[in-house]
C-alpha cells in the first residue's frame, strides 16, 4: 500500500517493536515509507481512531469551502444522546464548527462526532456513507465504518495500516494539529457551563514533537493511538491497536517513534504546492499552466546514507483545455542508478478555459508573420 511512494533509499528493519500490541505500523508521512509493521493488514475495532476519517471529511469540507470555522451547528437529540466520551451537548445546543472541532480533537467527544456528521451530511447513516466512500478512493482494503465516532458495532473495523493512511490524509492539512496537539482548552467559557477538555493523548505533552491525532479504546478494541509526531522537519506516524493499558500503548508508541527519530532522516526537495515547471496546453485562453507539486517531494534516508547520484526527471504531458485547477498533468520522479526512489503527481495550478476563436486566429496570424520574418 505504502511502497508506491516510498523512498527504496531505507530499507525496512527487522527491529522487534511493539511487543504488548495485538498489531501496529510505523510510517514516515511525505514518502509513505514502511518502517515497522506488525499484522498491520488485520480488520480490528478502531474505537475512536474512527475520528481520524470524520477529521478528514471536516477538513475536506472546510478546505472546499462548504462549511467554515465559525458557522454554527446545532445539537440534535440523537447527538446529544451519545454515550461514552463527550462534551455533554445539550439537544439544540449550538457551538461552531472551531469548537465542535477541539470537542471531537481533544476530549473525543462523541457527540461532538455525530453533530458535526449530522451538519455535514443531513444524517449520520449519510455522512458513514461519505466514510466508507472516501476509505475507497484511500484505496483502504481492511477498512468499514457504521458511525462516526467508533462506538462499539457490529461490521465496524479497520486495521493499522489503514488508520496510518487515513492520518497520512489528514495531515495534509497541518491546520489540524492546531487542535489534535492542543494538551488542555475550555468549551462554553464565561458561562456556567465552562467544561475543561482535556486531551486524551497524553504524549502531545510528554513526547517533544507530538501533536496528534487521536487515540482509542473499547472493552474490545483495548488502548489504541493514531499517533503523529513532526521533529527535525521529518513527521512520523505510529499505530498502535489492542495495548493492554494506556501505559502499555504509550510506551510501545514511544519506543517506536524513538527508533524512527534515530535511525532515519528526512531530505525535502520540494513542497506541496511549489511549482515545478509549465505545462504547454492546447487551444487554451493561456499558452501555458504552472504545474505544481501535488504532494510534499522528500527522500528518506537512513542516516549517514550517500546520496550522491541522485536525478530528478520532470515528465509534463501537452493537454487540451480546458483545465481544471488540481487536474494531473505529469510526473515527477527521482532516480538514482535507473531507480526509481519516488514519484510524485503534478497537477494544473489553475484554470485554464478554451481559448476563443479571435485568440486562436491571432494566435495563428502571429506565427505566420513571425515565419515570414524569419
Amino acid at each position: 500500500m505504502f511502497s508506491s511512494a516510498g523512498s527504496a533509499l531505507a530499507e525496512e528493519s527487522t527491529v522487534d517493536l511493539a511487543d504488548d500490541a495485538t498489531s501496529a505500523i510505523l510510517i514516515e508521512r511525505d514518502t509513505g515509507q514502511v518502517l515497522y509493521e506488525k499484522n498491520s493488514g488485520e480488520k480490528l475495532p478502531p474505537a475512536s481512531m474512527t475520528k481520524v476519517m470524520t477529521m478528514l471529511l471536516i477538513m475536506e469540507a472546510i478546505d472546499s469551502g462548504k462549511i467554515t470555522w465559525d458557522e454554527k451547528v446545532r445539537t440534535s437529540e440523537r447527538a446529544a444522546s451519545m454515550g461514552g466520551s463527550q462534551i455533554f451537548l445539550e439537544p439544540g445546543e449550538e457551538m461552531t464548527v472551531e469548537e465542535m472541532m477541539k470537542g471531537i480533537a481533544i476530549a473525543s467527544g462523541n457527540d461532538a462526532s455525530v453533530a458535526m456528521a449530522e451538519h455535514l451530511a443531513g444524517s449520520e447513516e449519510q455522512f458513514v456513507q461519505m466514510m466508507n466512500d472516501k476509505a475507497k478512493k484511500l484505496g483502504l482494503k481492511n477498512t468499514h465504518f457504521v458511525n462516526s465516532n467508533g462506538l462499539p458495532a457490529e461490521n465496524h473495523y479497520s486495521s493499522a495500516e489503514d488508520l496510518a493512511l487515513m492520518a497520512k490524509a489528514l495531515l495534509k492539512y497541518e491546520e489540524i494539529t492546531k487542535y489534535t496537539s492542543l494538551y488542555e482548552d475550555y468549551l462554553r467559557q464565561d458561562t456556567d457551563d465552562e467544561f475543561w477538555l482535556v486531551n486524551t493523548n497524553k504524549l502531545v505533552k510528554f513526547y517533544p514533537g507530538v501533536d496528534g491525532l487521536k487515540t482509542g479504546f473499547t472493552n474490545e478494541a483495548k488502548y489504541c493511538l493514531t499517533a503523529s509526531a513532526n521533529k527535525n522537519g521529518m513527521r512520523i506516524i505510529a499505530v498502535v491497536m489492542g495495548a493492554p493499558t494506556p501505559k502499555d500503548r504509550n510506551r510501545q508508541v514511544t519506543e517506536m517513534l524513538d527508533y524512527a527519530y534515530s535511525q532515519y532522516e528526512l531530505q525535502r526537495r520540494y513542497d506541496r504546492g511549489q511549482v515545478l515547471g509549465e505545462a504547454e496546453v492546447s487551444k487554451g485562453s493561456t499558452k501555458t499552466v504552472p504545474a505544481l507539486a501535488k504532494e510534499n517531494v522528500s527522500l528518506l534516508m537512513k542516516k549517514g546514507e550517500n546520496v550522491e547520484g541522485i536525478t530528478e526527471r520532470l515528465e509534463i504531458n501537452e493537454i487540451p483545455a480546458p483545465v481544471k485547477k488540481g487536474d494531473t498533468i505529469g510526473t515527477l520522479y527521482v532516480e538514482k542508478d535507473g531507480k526509481i526512489l519516488s514519484e510524485t503527481t503534478v497537477v494544473a495550478e489553475e484554470d485554464v478555459s478554451e481559448a476563443s476563436l479571435w485568440t486562436l486566429m491571432k494566435r495563428t496570424t502571429s506565427a505566420l508573420v513571425g515565419n515570414e520574418i524569419n
